[in-house]
């Protein structure tokens, strides 16, 4: 089985942000940076698959991430956990895509790849869009399923568990190939070896350009910008209920149901 696990470099969580001149995003000079938290629950899987399949001889996990050189740093820590080789698709031509044009760039390098499985993280943790994976499955025109908390190999496809909203999941049955996006905390991570870290200088890690990809500007072009990225302002306000003991509890009950949202 080929599993590729498309990875992203993300700020560090710990980090300070300020927005950059333009106020659309962060100075990036001012940050460091780590690879996305769901995509590391993501990898761990491929390589809980690759481990535990029948026969391990011709299993392969393949790491795909674009991004600029620094990308490197994440696709050598994928390496260096186990994953075999990577593509890395660097190419200032990529710099300010959205979504859908980050999975058409993913696709045009996945695609001749033929992978059996791709696993992805559930979302960034820096946008948190949440598309790139589901654009990219319809892109290569395979089946789905998102926000995965746990996968069963079977015979000839995959069980997977779905969470939904309200403590609710559901168990999906899915032939190969398929696409599935993976939710933190489905596994716990493994950290990289002495051996892997030595292992990793000797894997490939191949680069890929836009016109390696055959892609154009217009196949590229943002649906969708952002406009203005700020820091919510912080402000609390504090509201005392005076009368009966019932006369309270109702509009306590009301403001936390229609103005608090929390029931």
């Amino acid at each position: 089985m080929k599993i590729a696990v498309c990875i992203k470099q993300v700020p560090a969580r710990d980090s300070v942000l300020r927005t950059d001149e333009s106020g659309r995003w962060i100075r990036e000079a001012d940050v460091s940076y780590e690879m996305n938290e769901p995509d590391i629950y993501a990898l761990e899987e491929a390589l809980r698959l690759k481990e535990s399949a029948a026969e391990a001889q011709g299993n392969e996990v393949v790491v795909c991430a674009l991004g600029p050189a620094r990308v490197q740093q994440a696709i050598k820590e994928a390496l260096a956990k186990g994953a075999d080789r990577a593509i890395h698709l660097d190419d200032p031509g990529f710099d300010g895509i959205d979504a859908h044009g980050v999975a058409r760039a993913l696709a045009s390098a996945l695609g001749p790849e033929r992978p059996d499985l791709i696993l992805t993280g559930l979302q960034s943790d820096d946008c948190g869009y949440a598309q790139t994976g589901v654009i990219l499955a319809g892109l290569l025109n395979l089946p789905h399923a998102t926000i995965v908390m746990e996968i069963q190999p079977l015979d000839l496809g995959l069980r997977v568990k779905r969470e939904l909203e309200g403590g609710w999941f559901q168990w999906v049955d899915l032939p190969l190939p398929a696409l599935l996006t993976i939710q933190s905390g489905i596994n716990k991570p493994r950290y990289a070896t002495l051996k892997g870290i030595m292992g990793a200088k000797s894997k490939t890690i191949r680069k890929m350009t836009k016109a390696d990809l055959g892609l154009s500007d217009e196949d590229l072009a943002p649906r969708q910008r952002i406009l203005r990225l700020y820091a919510p302002e912080k402000k609390s306000t504090t509201e005392f209920l005076e009368g009966g003991a019932r006369e309270v509890a109702v509009r306590l009950v009301d403001k936390l149901r229609n103005e608090a949202r929390a029931l």
